[in-house]
C-alpha cells in the first residue's frame, strides 16, 4: 500500500481531489434545471441508475438523515418529478419513483455536461485521451466506494 501521506503519492493524492473539486463544480454548473438544487439532481440521478426506491434507501444511498430524504422527496413530488407509490410488501411505506419528465430532463441534462466534457476534451492530445479513457473506471470504482 502506498505512503499516501507524504512525498509524490500525497502530492498526487492532493492533486486529485483539487482536480476532481473543480470539474465537479464546473459540471454542475452545466444544469439544464436551475430550480433543482444539486441534491435534488443527485437523488433523481440515483432513481434512475438505482430503479425505485423507498425514502430510507434513498436517505443511505445519498447519505443524508432520512428527515432530509422525506423533504427532498416532497419537494420532487410537488416539482412533478417523483411519485410516491404504496409499496408492495409494507403498507406503512412508501416507494419513490421518476417520472418520465424527470427522465427526460436527466437526459437532457446528460446529453449538456456530456458535450461540456467533449468540448474539454478536445483539447487533449491523444496520450492524454488515452489516458483518461484508462482511468475512468478507477475512478467510477473511487465513487462508490
Amino acid at each position: 500500500m502506498p505512503d499516501l501521506t507524504h512525498g509524490d503519492d500525497a502530492a498526487a493524492v492532493n492533486s486529485l481531489r483539487s482536480a476532481v473539486m473543480r470539474l465537479s463544480r464546473r459540471l454542475k454548473h452545466q444544469r439544464v434545471d436551475e430550480s433543482l438544487s444539486p441534491t435534488e439532481m443527485s437523488v433523481l440521478g440515483t432513481l434512475s441508475l438505482c430503479g425505485s426506491a423507498t425514502p430510507g434507501e434513498l436517505a443511505r444511498k445519498e447519505h443524508v438523515q432520512p428527515p432530509s430524504m422525506t423533504r427532498i422527496v416532497a419537494l420532487l413530488e410537488a416539482k412533478g418529478l417523483v411519485r410516491l407509490e404504496p409499496h408492495p410488501e409494507d403498507r406503512r411505506q412508501k416507494v419513490v419513483t421518476k417520472t418520465e419528465r424527470a427522465e427526460a430532463m436527466l437526459a437532457e441534462s446528460r446529453a449538456k455536461r456530456n458535450a461540456f466534457l467533449a468540448t474539454l476534451v478536445d483539447g487533449l492530445d491523444e496520450d492524454e485521451w488515452a489516458k483518461l479513457r484508462a482511468a475512468a473506471p478507477v475512478l467510477e470504482k473511487l465513487a462508490h466506494l
